[in-house]
């Protein structure tokens, strides 16, 4: 329900009433369709039902209506649009006056001029009342030229006032910051656009120019005679017409020097020479292919003092009195050429056919040019250094791009992984290097050796490879007859020298013997004999270690007894080393025979705290004796477990 003031009564609290006969109170539609379309409509009716006179007619406004179809059905009448206004930047939007001018510029620090005459060119822009003043560049000039004054509106005098299009004619002058212009011309816009505004043009002057730079236009004076000879007409009679002459320089006399040919062009078109090398292939000489340049050369000079600098000023018709012609060459003949003596041996048909013309000359016999046998120099092999294989760096001396030696790949693939293996010392007056212990590797796929070095312990000597895999040459091989270590020269008890450092061989693996055993035929009967002395004793020490005969009344199941009771007592000597036992055995037995003298065997082992005293530890000694002064301390060390 809604609330409305009384008749008179001002809308205050307390001065409204509620209607009870309002019941409606929504918004009237004013969205509807016709013929499926969607329009909008004004409402008639209020809030609470109340009638809307704001959105209807009056009858004043009917009756107007009523008066106005024609308008209503074909609109309002047209009417002419007002002329538009055009701004100045729009109507004169690049149209520019152009004048001609110059202005007189003082040189007081000149000679030769006391004044100079520039020219230059006066734009008027009439969008905006500017003017710029531009000089035309010439190249060479020495002068500032270009854009003289910027665009902007120019000053015409203290009081404010600026240079109008008005104040520009032919014939004046105009003062610009202190700088006088004369006008002599215009462009014909400007002409017609001047004449359009009404203004009478002054007739056009003459531009005048600069008379220094007219002076140096004007061709220099010359007090030569002219020559009765044609210079155009021997160009235009002799013009792609070239003498060929083949020569040599014979340069065998300087250090280094040859015997080198040469191509001598002579163009009779201006009676020029030049010289061009002639190359061959691989001759190891940069492709300069010009020796001298296309020039006249001299023959004879004027003469002249020794202070004249002629390698410095080129050379002129004054200090030569005689160029090279045509007829200064022949066949069989030698010619200086710039301090070079070129001797020619041959022409071409064209230059022949030339000179019997010209000359009448027919005799054109080529000469035999003998060339100097070149002196054979023997090739000496430089000695061997010691770097890589002698077969590989030997290559280096007999090609630029050496090729590796062939290798023979039977011997290869039948000896693949067949090593034989030697253990060796080194001969040192060091006593350090005494003890060292080397394994000697020789690979027979390829004949190469390596050495190792077991690492030791404690020693203060780091083991490792000690030399990789290559031939090693005997001592006194030459690069020409190179003899290398063999099987056959690893013997034991021999010495081998490698790269300046002696070794003995000491001891070998069995694989050794056996490969040479079934391969007797192939190695001298020394070397197998000598393997056998050194695998004798061990070979019986094997065979009774592994005959089931007991040793001395005792079995072999009885010793391992012992062993295992041995090893149960020596757990309480908790100080015992048992690795450092092992390798100090090891050790001691340089021949690797597994055997050892008694009183050698009971040192040691008093120096290593083993208790020999014990009664078992003395039983197992008895059980390991081998006669009465031979142990066999394999068995020994059976006791003794890692």
């Amino acid at each position: 329900m809604s609330s409305e003031p009384g008749l008179g009564l001002p809308f205050l609290p307390g001065c409204a009433f509620r209607d009870p006969m309002k019941k409606s109170f929504h918004r009237s539609q004013t969205l509807g369709y016709k013929n499926g379309f969607a329009f909008s409509r004004l409402p008639t009716v209020g809030i609470g039902g109340e009638r809307l006179y704001v959105n209807q007619l009056s009858q004043a406004e009917l009756d107007e209506l009523s008066n106005m179809r024609p308008t209503l059905t074909y609109g309002q009448a047209k009417q002419a649009p007002p002329s538009g206004f055009v701004p100045a930047h729009v109507a004169f939007d690049k149209k520019i006056l152009k004048f001609d001018a110059y202005f007189q510029e003082d040189v007081p620090l000149s000679a030769e001029e006391h004044y100079r005459i520039r020219q230059v060119g006066i734009y008027y822009y009439l969008e905006d009342d500017s003017m710029s003043v531009i000089e035309p560049v010439v190249q060479n000039s020495g002068l500032l030229q270009g854009k003289l004054v910027r665009r902007h509106r120019v000053p015409k005098n203290d009081r404010g006032d600026h240079y109008h299009w008005k104040d520009l004619n032919r014939g004046m002058n105009i003062t610009m910051y202190g700088r006088t212009y004369r006008i002599v011309d215009c462009d014909p816009f400007t002409q017609v656009f001047l004449e359009s505004q009404g203004i009478e043009l002054n007739p056009p002057e003459k531009m005048i120019f600069d008379p220094y730079t007219e002076l140096r236009r004007m061709p220099v004076r010359k007090y030569v005679t002219p020559s009765d000879f044609d210079q155009l007409k021997q160009f235009l009679t002799y013009d792609k017409q070239v003498l060929r002459f083949y020569a040599t320089w014979d340069d065998t006399d300087s250090m280094f020097g040859e015997n080198r040919p040469y191509i001598i062009h002579y163009y009779l078109a201006d009676d020029t020479v030049e010289v061009r090398e002639v190359y061959k292939q691989n001759d190891g000489r940069d492709p300069f292919p010009i020796l001298i340049k296309r020039q006249r050369l001299p023959k004879t000079f004027v003469d002249k003092k020794k202070t004249f600098p002629s390698c410095v000023l080129e050379i002129s018709d004054q200090e030569v009195l005689e160029w090279y012609t045509a007829k200064d060459f022949a066949v069989g003949k030698s010619t200086t050429l710039l301090g070079r003596t070129f001797f020619i041996y041959d022409c071409d048909e064209f230059t022949r056919n030339f000179y019997r013309d010209k000359f009448g000359i027919t005799d054109f016999q080529p000469v035999e040019i003998k060339k100097k046998p070149l002196e054979e120099v023997p090739q000496v092999i430089p000695p061997y250094n010691g770097f890589g294989i002698l077969e590989d760096s030997l290559q280096n001396c007999f090609s630029l791009l050496p090729k590796p030696p062939r290798k023979d790949i039977i011997k290869m693939l039948e000896n693949h992984h067949k090593v034989l293996r030697y253990q060796v010392a080194l001969e040192s007056p060091n006593p350090e290097d005494r003890k060292r212990r080397f394994i000697l590797s020789y690979f027979l796929s390829n004949d190469t050796i390596s050495i190792y070095e077991p690492p030791v312990r404690n020693s203060g000597i780091i083991g490792g490879k000690y030399l990789g895999k290559t031939r090693v040459a005997k001592p006194g091989s030459t690069t020409e007859n190179a003899t290398y270590y063999e099987p056959s020269d690893l013997t034991i008890g021999s010495t081998i020298e490698v790269f300046g450092h002696r070794f003995v061989i000491t001891d070998a693996d069995e694989y050794v013997l056996n490969y040479m055993e079934s391969n007797a035929e192939s190695f001298p009967a020394a070397t197998l004999q000598s393997l056998r002395d050194h695998f004798r004793p061990r070979q019986v020490v094997k065979e009774a270690g592994n005959s089931d005969i007991p040793t001395r009344g005792t079995s072999k199941q009885e010793l391992d007894e012992l062993i295992v009771q041995v090893q149960e007592e020596l757990k309480l000597h908790k100080c015992l080393n048992n690795k450092n036992i092992r390798e100090a055995f090891l050790q001691c037995d340089e021949d690797g025979s597994g055997i050892l003298e008694k009183a050698k065997f009971l040192a040691l082992c008093d120096s290593l705290s083993v208790p020999t005293n014990a009664f078992l530890v003395n039983k197992l000694i008895d059980l390991c004796s081998c006669g009465e002064d031979k142990i066999n301390y394999h068995d020994f060390l059976r006791a003794f477990p890692l």
